[in-house]
């Protein structure tokens, strides 16, 4: 399990991933696990939470889908996910996505649902509901950065989640 959080203000977007891989019940990395990365042509992050293997194998099947369908996220995400439900092997991986570009955060999940936030901020693995509960809490707060948000978000995570390390990576989109 791990903890991957994306905040979106406009046509801004953060995502943040912990780097702590377990075992079962043994943490087998404090932070060398890498869940939050660019994609397609870089302007587009892709998170995962759930078995590391099933994750990559997700994002790279991802990655051929936004290369045939011109990198339209909600198509290739859409086609990802009838894939996902539909095909016999892709059935049995274990992992939830978070991806987003400048205009669009998406969930994916194994079971044919592409899922986008009212609000924009979406949490998913063992620690996603306690730092999306933060990253909401922290949203309007003056001053505070989106990265800021992630950032803080994420600590409160692992500080409650035993899943969830320090060990942050956030990945930024922005019209800049």
């Amino acid at each position: 399990m791990t903890t991957i959080l994306c905040v979106r203000r406009g046509n801004e977007v953060v995502m943040a991933g912990d780097g702590q891989a377990t075992l079962g019940e043994a943490i087998v990395f404090k932070s060398k696990s890498v869940k939050v990365r660019r994609i397609g042509s870089g302007d587009i992050i892709a998170g995962f939470a759930g078995a590391a293997a099933d994750g990559i194998t997700l994002i790279e099947r991802l990655e051929g889908k936004l290369e045939k369908h011109a990198n339209q996220l909600k198509r290739a995400a859409v086609e990802l996910a009838k894939d996902w439900r539909m095909d016999k092997y892709l059935r049995q991986l274990q992992a939830f996505m978070i991806v987003a570009d400048k205009e669009t955060s998406l969930v994916i999940s194994g079971t044919g649902e592409v899922m986008e936030p009212d609000d924009g901020i979406i949490g998913i693995g063992s620690g996603g509901n306690y730092a999306m509960a933060a990253a909401k809490a922290l949203y309007d707060v003056d001053g505070l950065q989106l990265e800021d948000i992630a950032a803080r978000a994420m600590k409160i995570a692992g500080d409650i989640d035993v899943y969830t390390n320090h060990n942050v990576i956030i990945e930024r989109i922005s019209n800049e």
